[in-house]
Parts: C-alpha cells; sequence; structure tokens
C-alpha cells in the first residue's frame, strides 16, 4: 500500500521543484525567524534571494548538534512557546540534551511522514501496532504513535520495559506488528521461549525497527526467530525523530519522505557535496517544519543515496542502511572499521548468539580490540577445543575480512547486557566511553 501515492510516486522533476520551492520559503523563514541563522548567513554574506536552485543549498552554513546545545533549551525556536504543542529532547549523554519543539502542523507532518514508513513496509487499518518504544522525552514512542493512528492502525502504547507483560499483550491482543529497536527484539524472542511460547505461534507478522541500526545478518536472525518481516526506519530528534525514511517491503533500501527532507551526502572531511551513488556523510535539511527547522543538519551517518527504480512504485531517492557514524568509527592500528561491520561478520557463525560488546583497549602505546560474543547453546564452553577452534574461526574471519586482529571470547548464553532500548555495543576502556 501506498499512503500517499500523489507525493510518493512524484516524478524527479515535479519533485525538484517542489523541494526548491519549499528550500526557497524555508531559507527566508529561518532568516527572519532565527537569530542564529540570520547570524550565520550574514557572516557568510549571503541572503535568502541567493538561493535560485536545488544547487546553491551548498552555500548555506552547517548546523551542527553542538549548535543546538550552545542554543539550548529554546534559542533555536522559530515560534513563540504558545505556538509549540509539544517539546522532545535527545538522552543528554554527551552533554545537554537536544530539545525540539513541534507546532500543530509538525506534529501533523510527523504522523504523515510516519504514516508513509509504516505503509510502505506493509502496515494497513487492519494492523494491531505494540509500541515498545519509551513514551518519555524520547520521540521514538509518539512518533510511531502518530503515525501508526493515522494510518488507521489500532496502537497498544506498551512503551519499553516490562518484557513478560510485552509478550502477554502480545498473546492476549493478536498483535501483529512490533516497534522497538531491533535487539529488543531478539531479546524479547529469548523471553518467549524461557517461558515455553514460541515467537512464531504468536500473530506478529511485521517489524518496525528503529533506534539503532541493524546489520542484514541481525535482520535475518530477526526473522528466523519471529517469522516475520523485518524493516528498518530512520530518524533523529533533531530532524523530526522517526519517519525520515524507512524501507518497503521489497527492502532496497529506506525511501527518504524527500518533500520534508531535503537529503544530500558529504565528505566529512572537505564538507563538500558528494554525487548520487557516493558513500559519504548524510545532511538533512527540514523543509516544511515550522517549530524548529533544520538547515543542513550534518548527522554523522555514513549511508549512501540510491535514485534507481524501485519495484514497490515509489521514485524517492532511497538510503543504504547505516554503515556507521563518523563520529563512532573506531581506528585500530590505522584501520577505520564500525561495528556494524563487526556485527556482519559475527552473524555468519550460527553457533554464536546475536548478542556481542566490542571492548578497546590499550597495551602500551598500541590499541588493541576484544570481541565478548555469547554462544547459542553454553554445552559448547565445555569443550575446549570445539571452543578454541570457534573462537579461531571467528578471528580469522574478522582478520579477513576487516584487516584487523581482534581477541575472540566466547561467554555464556544471556551474560551480556541486555536493554529495552540501544544496546551498548561498544565499551572504550581507554577512557571509560561506552556508546
Amino acid at each position: 500500500m501506498i499512503f500517499n501515492k500523489e507525493i510518493e510516486c512524484m516524478s524527479r522533476k515535479n519533485m525538484e521543484q517542489l523541494q526548491l520551492k519549499r528550500l526557497q520559503n524555508i531559507v527566508y523563514y529561518c532568516y527572519e525567524k532565527v537569530p542564529f541563522y540570520k547570524a550565520k548567513f550574514d557572516a557568510v554574506n549571503l541572503k535568502p534571494k541567493d538561493i535560485k536552485e536545488l544547487k546553491d543549498i551548498e552555500k548555506i552554513p552547517f548546523t551542527t548538534k553542538e549548535d543546538l546545545r550552545d542554543n539550548y533549551p529554546f534559542d533555536m525556536f522559530a515560534v513563540p512557546m504558545k505556538e509549540i504543542v509539544e517539546t522532545h529532547a535527545s538522552s543528554g549523554t554527551t552533554g545537554k540534551p537536544v530539545v525540539v519543539g513541534y507546532t500543530k502542523n509538525d506534529l501533523e507532518t510527523w504522523s504523515e511522514a510516519v504514516a508513509r514508513l509504516a505503509a510502505a513496509a506493509g502496515v494497513t487499518s487492519e494492523d494491531v501496532a505494540q509500541v515498545a518504544f519509551g513514551y518519555g522525552m524520547f520521540t521514538g514512542g509518539f512518533g510511531l504513535h502518530y503515525g501508526l493512528q493515522k494510518l488507521g492502525a489500532t496502537v497498544i502504547p506498551a512503551s519499553a520495559g516490562n518484557s513478560e507483560r510485552q509478550l502477554m499483550y502480545m498473546q492476549d491482543f493478536k498483535t501483529t506488528v512490533l516497534i522497538s529497536t531491533p535487539s529488543y527484539a531478539l531479546y524479547l524472542s529469548e523471553i518467549c521461549e524461557d517461558m515455553g511460547i514460541d515467537p512464531k505461534s504468536l500473530s506478529l507478522k511485521i517489524g518496525l525497527f528503529g533506534g539503532e541500526g541493524h546489520s542484514d545478518e541481525l535482520t535475518k536472525e530477526v526473522e528466523k526467530r519471529w517469522g516475520i518481516i523485518d524493516t528498518e526506519n530512520y530518524g533523529m530528534t533533531e530532524i523530526t525523530g522517526p519517519g525520515v525514511s524507512g524501507e518497503c517491503t521489497h527492502k532496497t533500501g529506506m525511501h527518504i519522505c524527500e518533500d520534508l527532507f531535503y537529503p544530500e551526502i558529504i565528505d566529512s572531511t572537505t564538507e563538500k557535496q558528494l554525487p548520487i551513488g557516493e558513500k559519504g556523510e548524510m545532511v538533512l535539511t527540514t523543509l516544511v517544519k515550522e517549530g524548529i527547522p533544520m538547515l543542513r543538519f550534518r548527522t554523522k551517518d555514513i549511508t549512501i543515496l540510491d535514485d534507481k527504480p524501485c519495484q514497490c512504485g515509489r521514485t524517492s531517492i532511497r538510503m543504504h542502511k547505516i554503515f556507521g557514524r563518523s563520529d563512532d568509527m573506531l581506528i585500530i592500528k590505522g584501520v577505520n572499521v564500525f561495528p556494524s561491520q563487526i556485527e556482519s561478520v559475527l552473524m555468519k557463525f550460527d553457533k554464536i548468539a546475536p548478542h556481542y560488546q566490542i571492548l578497546l583497549k590499550s597495551h602500551g602505546f598500541m590499541d588493541t580490540i576484544e570481541v565478548l560474543v555469547e554462544v547459542e547453546n553454553g554445552d559448547i564452553l565445555d569443550s575446549y577445543r570445539k571452543l578454541e577452534q570457534l573462537e579461531k574461526d571467528i578471528r580469522h574471519e574478522i582478520r579477513t575480512v576487516l584487516q584487523i586482529d581482534a581477541t575472540i571470547k566466547l561467554v555464556e548464553p544471556k551474560t551480556l547486557e541486555r536493554t529495552e532500548g540501544k544496546s551498548k555495543r561498544v565499551v572504550d576502556m581507554r577512557n571509560k566511553k561506552q556508546y
């Protein structure tokens, strides 16, 4: 099902005309309404009238997460607080939280965007959707809630946590759609099995997963355990929350709501725009947001844009799953590695569980990496020969694929930390940083 065929199937020419008109409008809006942007423009002698074609977006200075923190809490808002009907904020784990505000129109836009990605994943008004994201300042819970309601689905606002109750709802309410992080979906499948319930015996058909990226291999694991279609969606607090993009059932990338969010890919080092098809950092501009518009926001997420036709009929540009972040890339002995790449290697082995943790350590002046991996069946730990061989095989595969040498340590099932939110995949023991 296509939720908004006029927009989602629009010709490239018409889409670019709409984008240019909206870009010009939002640039004028930001210049007039947000002192931060006026100062940015004036500093480079740029005026709104200078944006005459889409290519001119490159003249606009970037916006960063630090800019939002420096203007905490409301100095980036374009409207007075009396027009803000809802606020949300990031977790603030690395400093002051990023605070965003929504007008009534913004909430309608947010609902529209999420409804589109839910429909693309196969959700209809016949579905019962269980939201296992937190309903606090985090944008995930409310964003998916609004969009699913707009689509006409029945929404269970289960919120995060209390896994046994989550499963009770899934059984009793005949939940067909699960909304959570992919790692929490895996954790729920474990709880299910511990309770003597076959996950595939439930009514679940579709997973709408976000909040953290997941590799193709992890996707297959989720689908195998639950017997569902696992779709990924993408968004962030600074732009709108969930709703920027999402996979359709053909899973050829995440369709971007281009009429609402203008995407660019840049080289993180040179900050120059890259052509379609090249890997780089995603930069997003909100085209219609009123409460806290964003011009050229640097997401730090590394991806690729794809404009080839999709079998689903949508003509929107798609983005590849996130490869990693430009600011959490691991540099091990001069080799650039993302945690997601390590995950992809681990998921090739069928004797291990999809739970791991990467430990970064220092020995003298050398950085080293240790990967803790849960085995699926603890019996293998009783066989030193089998244990040693599996560790050796994993180490060899990581060295072959990623060109780094890692210490592999297999641990008992269910000994690594589980969480309803984003999993802490990396522990940097050089400076105690976790992310």
